[in-house]
């Protein structure tokens, strides 16, 4: 069936093509989001890797796999967007009626943006060695961007794909003496900037209902103390675009005292992005009766306690299915 649909791609057929691509469509996406971290840089990636390979069918011999060649092809093309210059710019602090305390510090990764839960379904490779749930989260993430490119590279495709050292050495045009250093080097760096290991709730679990109920209730209410008192003692508050960290809960308390104010209310609708619990924010504004989305917060929780904020601008949401304001 394959050997026939590829005679039709090479001839032309577009459905036979997308036939051939679409189970991997998914899983090349979230490839795409881990090298670059960005949702909408992926999808570009994405995009251009599929016509690259659209138009470099010819040149597929048959030695790996439809999915291993892809996975090349999507490599190499968000090899070459790191390479580019056009990142996404840090933006500064948007809120005049709110001036936040100074920062711990500013914050390196502006173009993190979060990735929606329900486009994580059968992009998961039961070979990696990381479970799916720590592979996607926002501090796994966070850390790969700190890698050199090559080196993040080679880790998601031995380590999180599965890939043999010699299927990475063909997909990058190195060696396997080469790839076996940039893993071992990758390996140092990732630890270095990875928090402890996971040990937040279930998804889903009685436990993780409980915290996330907790945390809305706080939220909702501006009870700044109710909210610091859920943190863990090395919480961090990030923003991206806005490159300002706030690390430790004393910090984050100062943070949240300047900008939850009982003046300006919040109502939080709940989805999930990186396999964590987050939340659309909504000011609201009694003045039209209209709650304008404000951003977009993805909670990471370890045991019964939140240890980090992400708290993304509002153009996210409607990769969330969440409208820009609600009634």
């Amino acid at each position: 069936m394959t050997t026939d649909l590829m005679t039709k791609a090479r001839s032309g057929d577009g459905s036979a093509f997308r036939e051939l691509t679409e189970p991997y469509r998914r899983e090349l996406q979230v490839h795409c989001y881990r090298m670059l971290g960005s949702f909408q840089d992926a999808e570009d990636a994405l995009q251009d890797a599929l016509l690259a390979a659209w138009q470099g069918l010819e040149g597929f011999e048959g030695r790996a796999s439809i999915r291993t060649w892809l996975y090349r092809i999507a490599t190499n093309r968000c090899l070459n967007a790191l390479r580019s210059t056009k990142r996404r710019q840090a933006k500064e602090w948007d809120a005049p009626a709110l001036q936040p305390p100074e920062p711990s510090r500013l914050g390196e990764i502006v173009w993190l943006e979060p990735y929606p839960d329900v486009l994580l379904d059968g992009a998961h490779d039961p070979e990696a060695r990381y479970e799916q749930r720590e592979a996607i989260s926002l501090a796994f993430v966070t850390a790969l961007q700190v890698l050199p490119a090559r080196q993040r590279a080679v880790l998601i495709l031995r380590e999180v794909l599965g890939y043999r050292a010699s299927e990475v050495a063909d997909m990058l045009d190195s060696s396997v003496e080469s790839v076996n250093s940039a893993l071992k080097r990758a390996r140092t760096g990732l630890q270095r900037d990875l928090p402890p290991k996971d040990s937040a709730p279930a998804p889903d679990s009685p436990a993780e209902q409980a915290l996330v109920e907790k945390f809305v209730r706080a939220y909702q209410a501006s009870d700044v103390e109710a909210l610091v008192a859920l943190l863990t003692e090395d919480v961090r508050v990030s923003m991206p675009p806005v490159p300002l960290e706030y690390h430790g809960r004393e910090a984050v308390a100062g943070f949240y005292a300047a900008v939850i104010r009982p003046d300006r209310r919040y109502d939080l609708v709940a989805t999930r992005a990186n396999g964590q619990p987050a939340f659309g924010t909504y000011l609201r504004t009694p003045a039209d009766g209209i709650r304008h989305g404000t951003g977009l917060l993805v909670l990471t929780l370890f045991g019964d306690q939140v240890s980090a904020v992400t708290r993304f601008d509002n153009s996210a949401l409607p990769w969330f299915g969440l409208p820009r304001s609600l009634p």
